[in-house]
């Protein structure tokens, strides 16, 4: 009778972490997508997922021009850092496409 009783706590406490772990993600994912665009926000968590949206982005002169602005604006490390990797991406792919991303 008590291995049963434990057995059902635990099952209930499993769940509860579970559900509460995907709430917490749902909220992350919400805010996020809720921020994507927003580049040059005061609030580095929505430049980091503006950075992420431009990413997943296909590659175009206009967003390379764009990282290079937010490149020469952004003061935080990590931020500069993760925009450097987005734009050596997008260029690679604009030079394997042989388009030009100089600035006229």
């Amino acid at each position: 009778m008590e291995t049963r009783q434990i057995l059902r706590t635990t099952g209930f406490t499993v769940l509860a972490v579970a559900a509460a772990a995907a709430l917490g993600a749902l909220l992350v994912r919400d805010q996020l997508s809720r921020h994507q665009r927003d580049l040059f926000s005061p609030h580095p968590l929505r430049r980091l997922a503006a950075l992420g949206y431009l990413g997943g982005r296909p590659a175009s002169v206009d967003t390379v021009l764009l990282l290079r602005d937010f490149l020469a604006w952004e003061a935080r490390p990590l931020l500069r850092r993760r925009a450097t990797a987005v734009l050596a991406r997008m260029e690679s792919v604009l030079a394997a496409r042989n388009l030009p991303t100089e600035a006229v």
